[in-house]
């Protein structure tokens, strides 16, 4: 379906915002299908992109500015997401002890186990958000949205 009539439009579109209004829409329903994979687990797609930055840190902590700069979400409020997920027991704070002005974040095993069990999950969604694309295909457009974010 093409976005024009996605959104009902009855105007005619410049090609540069249809471009955008394209991109944004579909950016919603891709974060609309990883959510209902999330939300059984009670996991929002911001927690869960802070569980994936935590568990790549390979056992190493974190720091909230750390997070900040690899999330997908730049405007999520860390410290609160942190803070939803030590409530979960899918991940802990603790003071540095070399300088105690450092708060590190790492994941628990609850956290890994939740991720080990949400990646086939996850991995199913999104073959299924793409499985219309053939590999060149999702190369050209990865490398087109890629461009669009070095201008």
């Amino acid at each position: 379906m093409n976005i024009e009539t996605a959104i009902k439009s009855i105007h005619q579109m410049g090609i540069t915002t249809k471009t955008v209004i394209n991109i944004m829409y579909t950016s919603r329903f891709v974060e609309d299908a990883v959510s209902s994979v999330l939300k059984p687990y009670d996991l929002t797609s911001q927690q869960y992109n802070v569980l994936r930055i935590l568990r790549g840190q390979n056992g190493n902590p974190a720091n909230l500015c750390t997070i900040q700069e690899r999330m997908i979400d730049k405007s999520s409020n860390t410290t609160r997401l942190v803070d939803k997920l030590i409530q979960k027991d899918w991940a802990k704070r603790s003071i540095c002890k070399t300088n105690r002005r450092k708060v590190e974040i790492v994941i628990t095993e609850t956290g890994l186990e939740l991720l080990k069990e949400l990646d086939p999950l996850i991995e199913k969604n999104n073959e299924n958000l793409v499985s219309n694309l053939s590999e060149e295909q999702m190369e050209a457009f990865n490398s087109i949205l890629d461009s669009i974010r070095t201008t």
